[in-house]
């Protein structure tokens, strides 16, 4: 079997509850250099936030930041990742179903997250990708 999501995920995970309002998670975001949150409810994995939602889905349809919540703005339909899955497979599916970050759950809670950078960091260093995601980010 080729390397496992284990191997490349990031296991520092940010996450943010769905009664959280959406500037609270871009805070998130911001004080931890990332692009997503996870979202959970009563613990349990319920959706996931990206960068693009806020601005899609709350700022650019004149949301108050302040007030909406994570909840009434999250994607539920969330695709996941074993970490013993190969890097492979989770490539083919993240490419198939055009998405760039999948959390990666075992027994019910998630334990990292993986996003294309993560993997064409690991895959293929030299590339644009690859190189982007290694480098430190902008301040």
């Amino acid at each position: 079997m080729g390397q496992r999501i284990a191997d490349v995920m990031t296991r520092n995970v940010i996450s943010c509850s769905e009664s959280d309002t959406v500037e609270q998670a871009a805070q998130a975001m911001r004080d931890n250099d990332v692009g997503d949150v996870v979202v959970t409810s009563n613990g349990r994995l319920a959706g996931i936030l990206t960068d693009r939602d806020v601005v899609i889905r709350a700022v650019a349809d004149g949301a108050d930041p302040a007030r909406t919540t994570i909840g009434e703005i999250v994607t539920d339909d969330v695709i996941t990742a074993s970490p013993d899955e190969s890097v492979g497979e989770l490539a083919s599916r993240m490419a198939g179903a055009s998405v760039r970050r999948i959390p990666v759950v075992e027994g019910g809670e998630v334990v990292g997250i993986v996003s294309l950078g993560d993997l064409a960091e690991e895959q293929d260093p030299n590339s644009v990708l690859g190189e982007i995601s290694s480098a430190p980010p902008n301040q």
